[in-house]
């Protein structure tokens, strides 16, 4: 059975797209100067492993290292420095965990612990409340040493898929494996009620460069996620 060390990180996956009111516990209100899609993102400093972190050109992620871009669709706002900077600040100061209203809310995990969001990306700001599912696209990486065992990509959904039904998804099916472009990738779909609303949940894994890789999508239809997922595209890797 493979360790769950980064369960938090993983409820970070599942949660931020939810209603203010269903998750755990608030979102901390985040500042409204954050980048849309529109903007050049500058290159962001290498993860630990040498995983490029991306950039963002023209509504478009670019990951050199992967081989690998993901469409944002136009007009989405953009949250990848946040959700890293606001971990990178707890893990500075541990006292801001304990005896706040949000401690039990999700975070990224720390880069110490080999876990780093790569993309965040969000149809509307996640604090802001509205009746129909924030769509989102969700990229990260969480080094595979985090979990001792892990030899495959499908081993990984056994965390994601406890973090997930602990959210209230229900898994639709078996995960199953998905080519895209160059990649074979593991699928899993995942589906919740939310009022009259039924929230679709696909995420899609593999293990790439000594870190597990996660993208996550979520939308309010089938044929939402299955836009979001179409704007993926691997490449063979540039040597």
């Amino acid at each position: 059975m493979i360790l769950r060390r980064s369960r938090r990180f993983l409820c970070l996956l599942i949660c931020l797209a939810l209603p203010p009111t269903t998750l755990c516990s608030q979102t901390e209100t985040q500042s409204p100067s954050s980048s849309s899609t529109k903007h050049v993102k500058k290159p962001a400093a290498s993860t630990e492993s040498g995983i490029d972190n991306g950039t963002v050109t023209n509504g478009v992620y670019r990951n050199k290292t992967l081989a690998f871009s993901c469409k944002i669709p136009e007009g989405w706002v953009l949250r990848t420095e946040e959700m890293n900077g606001r971990e990178e600040k707890k893990a500075d100061d541990p006292k801001e965990e304990k005896g706040t209203k949000d401690s039990a809310a999700p975070q990224p995990a720390a880069s110490s612990a080999g876990a780093k969001v790569l993309l965040a990306a969000f149809s509307r700001p996640p604090e802001a409340r509205a009746e129909d599912v924030n769509a989102s696209i969700l990229i990260a990486a969480e080094s595979v040493a985090s979990y001792p065992g892990l030899e495959e990509a499908a081993q990984y959904f056994e965390p994601l898929t406890e973090v997930a039904k602990a959210q209230g998804f229900t898994l639709d099916e078996n995960p199953y494996d998905i080519a895209i472009g160059t990649k074979t990738l593991v699928r899993g779909d995942f589906h919740k009620d939310v009022g009259s609303r039924v929230m679709r949940q696909s995420t899609l894994a593999m293990l790439s460069h000594g870190y597990a890789i996660s993208i996550t999508v979520i939308g309010g239809t089938d044929d939402e996620v299955e836009d979001l997922v179409d704007g993926l595209t691997f490449a063979p890797a540039v040597k």
